[in-house]
């Protein structure tokens, strides 16, 4: 049997890789990334694009000096060699993304722009009592929103005049983000029954979504992941060989 692999003080074999990777349940990412490596098989590169995407890596990671890059080499079990091996295949992968889906993004953004708008917004969540008589306060403009927010609101928020956001709709609860997605600016909305409680709400800013490099590369990797899960469930079962 060979030692391929030393932790602590144990050793780990060759024939023991495949049935710890099945133990651990890591046979399936490792399917992942064959199918991945496969795929961008065709794909190369500059040696311009390598050193500048082996630069980014090093800002990210914060590996300024050799030292910092040694330690890093260290403590995730790799050789310099291998990181190279590592940028150069990352790099791969952002060119077999723009490559499948890069002229689909902006018709993608598109359908799916609802979700990535977000809102400002404030709210007070009161019990039923007391919500009628504040909004009305609020709509006679007999009181300030926030003032009566930092004073009445029950919600997690009260103290900062009931103000929420920036958020995206799809990270509210499904109640206000039907209310907000047909909100003006500005709009008030009656007391409103969320669970146990009543909420009153007003609808501050809207903040469209832009389809600018950091959206871009949200969407490549929404559209890489759900391909790369496609191609994993027409495999189908991982065979082992006795």
């Amino acid at each position: 049997m060979t030692v391929v692999l030393q932790v602590g003080n144990r050793t780990i074999t060759s024939e023991e890789i495949v049935p710890l990777l099945a133990s651990y349940q890591l046979l399936p990412r490792l399917l992942f990334e064959l199918i991945i490596d496969e795929a961008i098989a065709p794909f190369t590169h500059t040696l311009e694009e390598e050193e500048s995407a082996y630069e980014k890596f090093c800002q990210k990671n914060h590996l300024d000096s050799n030292r910092e890059l040694q330690t890093w080499l260290k403590r995730n079990g790799m050789t310099a060699q291998q990181l190279q091996t590592y940028v150069r295949r990352s790099l791969k992968i952002e060119k077999f993304k723009q490559a499948t889906w890069g002229n689909q993004l902006e018709s993608y953004f598109r359908s799916r722009q609802s979700e990535f708008d977000q809102v400002l917004f404030s709210l007070i969540q009161t019990n039923d009592l007391a919500a009628q008589e504040l909004y009305f306060r609020i709509l006679e403009k007999e009181a300030d929103f926030a003032e009566l927010a930092r004073k009445y609101s029950q919600d997690a928020n009260a103290s900062n005049g009931g103000l929420i956001g920036p958020v995206s709709l799809s990270n509210c609860h499904q109640t206000l983000a039907k209310m907000l997605s047909v909100s003006q600016p500005g709009q008030l909305w009656p007391p409103t029954r969320l669970g146990e409680s009543m909420v009153i709400l007003r609808m501050e800013k809207l903040i469209p979504a832009q389809l600018d490099d950091l959206m871009r590369q949200r969407l490549l990797s929404e559209l890489f992941a759900a391909w790369l899960q496609e191609q994993f469930n027409q495999i189908g079962e991982i065979g082992m060989l006795p």
